[in-house]
């Protein structure tokens, strides 16, 4: 039932990841923009806490998950994200509607596979420094675009409770800052232009294993290792004297200067290691750690002698309840109930500041009537940044909605 629905989201929804604009954050302009890919929505929905071998639901952190699979899952989530910037000089608030990853999943006998497309980073901002004074420097900055994932991979059950997998992710996209400065009253400025078209591969391998610690209860374990990789920048520069409107579009009148060169962006190692007890379709609470050597890929357009890229670090706790999953007579003692707290310090330094994120999440997983799928509703609210240096604190709220459709594929037919 759900193979055509498949076929015409993937469609449809790889065009509009393209041409999405996923954050309003000034911080994205550094590196590679804001990670934000953060798992699918039930996992988002409990902090990032993806640790149980799950039958019916994709785990995108774990390729070693997708041996696990009983039915062909598609996966798909959105996010509505609101957020209030605050600094010692103002505030405003911005509103985003992005898609935030596309997945299907395929069960194999001890085999699993998973493919699909995430919209793995963002950058999106726009900023004025303007001034009424005659002979007053002023400033507009913009930037947009991203980096997308396509991701396969494959999960293989060693054991009933042991499963080991891999991934191999192709990593595309554009990244484009645009710089405008002028003087109060004169029509002509100066625009810079930087263009980065990003391409390269990395690859993951995990492992997962449940055990039982009691009739009822069991320990579940999750380890996920990113290679390092390369990721290749083609850059181009163009400055120019343009003539400017009240707005951001601007007429070119002379090129000054125009720059083309290809850099190596290097994307460090990664590993995330996470633990959980539970009683299994019942309840879960678990955790999740991980480690980066560096956080940032810093280009040639966006090198700053205040900023600075440390080591990347984050810690989640979270969970879910199910009042019983196979209730006839309450449809709400049927419902997955969410919940999780996590920290984030993303490694940036600005300004002597380290730039952290700090949630708190909660979640539902409303299952369809008559089937194993479920849509899930979740909600993140949160702070990242700070207002000490200068500096802009981003207090945001997210609303998220995904889907989770479950179907049967490869049976041999019974009658022609």
């Amino acid at each position: 039932m759900i193979k055509k629905f498949i076929i015409s989201a993937c469609l449809l929804l790889s065009l509009v990841s393209f041409a999405q604009e996923g954050t309003s954050s000034p911080y994205s302009f550094y590196g590679i923009g804001d990670i934000r890919f953060k798992g699918t929505l039930e996992n988002r929905s409990m902090a990032g806490v993806a640790v149980e071998q799950d039958s019916i639901h994709i785990n995108l952190e774990n390729p070693a998950s997708f041996s696990n699979l009983k039915l062909t899952t598609f996966s798909l989530g959105g996010t509505y994200a609101t957020k209030s910037l605050k600094s010692d000089a103002g505030s405003a608030n911005t509103r985003r509607t992005t898609l935030d990853y596309l997945a299907v999943g395929l069960p194999l006998g001890k085999f699993g596979a998973g493919f699909g497309l995430i919209p793995y980073s963002s950058v999106g901002y726009k900023i004025e420094s303007l001034s009424a004074i005659d002979g007053a420097v002023n400033r507009r900055l913009r930037g947009n675009g991203g980096l997308n994932k396509v991701f396969l991979g494959v999960g293989y059950k060693i054991a009933p409770n042991f499963s080991i997998g891999a991934d191999a992710h192709y990593n595309f996209g554009k990244i484009e800052t645009n710089s405008l400065e002028f003087i109060t009253n004169v029509p002509v400025g100066t625009r810079e232009l930087n263009t980065a078209d990003l391409s390269g591969v990395n690859f993951n391998i995990g492992t997962m294993y449940q055990a039982k610690i009691t009739k009822k209860l069991s320990l579940y374990t999750s380890l996920n290792y990113a290679l390092e990789s390369t990721l290749t920048s083609k850059n181009t520069r163009n400055i120019s004297s343009v003539r400017y409107s009240s707005g951001f579009d601007v007429l070119v009148v002379d090129v000054l200067a125009d720059q083309n060169e290809q850099v190596k962006l290097k994307m460090p190692s990664k590993i995330s290691f996470g633990a959980g007890i539970g009683e299994s379709k019942k309840w879960l609470i678990g955790g999740m750690v991980s480690y980066q050597k560096t956080s940032g890929q810093e280009n040639s357009y966006n090198k700053a002698s205040n900023v600075g890229y440390g080591k990347y670090g984050s810690v989640s706790l979270g969970g879910y309840y199910i009042p019983s999953y196979n209730s006839f007579s309450s449809y709400a003692k049927r419902i997955v109930y969410r919940g999780g707290i996590k920290y984030e310090k993303t490694g940036l330094m600005i300004n002597s500041e380290s730039i952290n994120d700090t949630g708190f999440t909660l979640g539902l997983g409303l299952p369809i009537t008559g089937s194993f799928s479920n849509i899930n509703l979740g909600f993140e609210l949160g702070k990242r940044g700070t207002t000490n240096a200068n500096l802009v604190q981003e207090n945001y709220a997210n609303f998220s909605v995904g889907f989770s459709l479950n179907d049967k594929w490869f049976d041999k037919r019974k009658f022609n």
